[in-house]
C-alpha cells in the first residue's frame, strides 16, 4: 500500500530545504506527479532512451550507470530515500541519456513529467528559486566537492564519508556499485572493509 500523504508530505519538506515554496505553488506541483512503485531490476530510464521525467525517491535505491563499447559498466551514481534522479542533461537538452537508470530495491517513487514542470518553474518565482537552489547545490557545490575527493581523498576515507552519510548502505546496496560510486575495483573495497573491521 502507498502512503501517498506521508510521502507527499516528505517531498515537500525536501523542497523547503532548499526554497520556501507557497502552499499554491506546492498543490501545482503535486498535480504533475505521479507515485509509482518499480520493481527491483526494472528501469526508470535506459542508455539511448530521451528523458522525459525526473525522480523522487520515496522508498528504495536507483542507481545510474554507464556503460563502454566492451560493455563494462560504471557507476554514475547512487539514489536512496529523499533524493532526486534522473537525467536532467537529456530532458533539458532533448537528447538520448548517456546513463541508465534503475532500481536496485522494490522502489516507491514520485514521478515528475519534466516538461511541464520546466514551464511551472517558469510561471512561479518560489519554484524557480527552489530550482536554483537545487542546481547550485547537487551540480555545482557538490559536484565540485566529489570531483577534489576523488583526487585528494583516499578510496578508504571516500568510503567511511559515505557510510557517514548514509548509515547502512553497504548492507542495502551491493558492493560492486559502492565501488564503482567510489571510482575502486570490488577486490579493492573488500581490502578496505576488511582493515576497517580489524583496526
Amino acid at each position: 500500500m502507498i502512503n501517498e500523504e506521508l510521502y507527499l508530505s516528505t517531498f515537500k519538506t525536501i523542497i523547503g530545504n532548499y526554497h520556501t515554496i507557497s502552499e499554491e505553488s506546492f498543490s501545482l506541483l503535486v498535480s504533475l506527479i505521479r507515485i509509482q512503485t518499480i520493481k527491483k531490476n526494472e528501469f526508470l530510464l535506459k542508455e539511448g532512451q530521451i528523458s522525459k521525467s525526473l525522480y523522487f525517491v520515496c522508498k528504495g535505491a536507483l542507481i545510474a550507470y554507464f556503460s563502454d563499447v566492451q560493455g563494462n559498466t560504471y557507476n554514475k551514481n547512487i539514489f536512496l530515500e529523499r533524493q532526486f534522479a534522473g537525467s536532467t542533461v537529456s530532458a533539458l537538452l532533448k537528447i538520448p541519456s548517456q546513463f541508465t537508470l534503475q532500481a536496485i530495491e522494490d522502489s516507491t517513487v514520485i514521478t515528475i513529467n519534466h516538461e511541464k514542470y520546466k514551464e511551472l518553474i517558469d510561471q512561479r518565482d518560489d519554484l524557480k528559486n527552489f530550482y536554483i537552489a537545487y542546481l547550485e547545490k547537487n551540480w555545482v557545490i557538490d559536484k565540485e566537492q566529489r570531483e577534489i575527493s576523488i583526487v585528494m581523498e583516499t578510496a578508504s576515507i571516500r568510503y567511511l564519508k559515505m557510510l557517514g552519510k548514509h548509515p547502512g548502505i553497504d548492507k542495502r546496496i551491493p558492493l560492486q556499485h559502492i565501488a564503482s560510486h567510489l571510482g575502486i575495483t570490488a577486490t579493492q573495497l573488500s581490502r578496505i572493509r576488511r582493515e576497517i573491521k580489524n583496526k
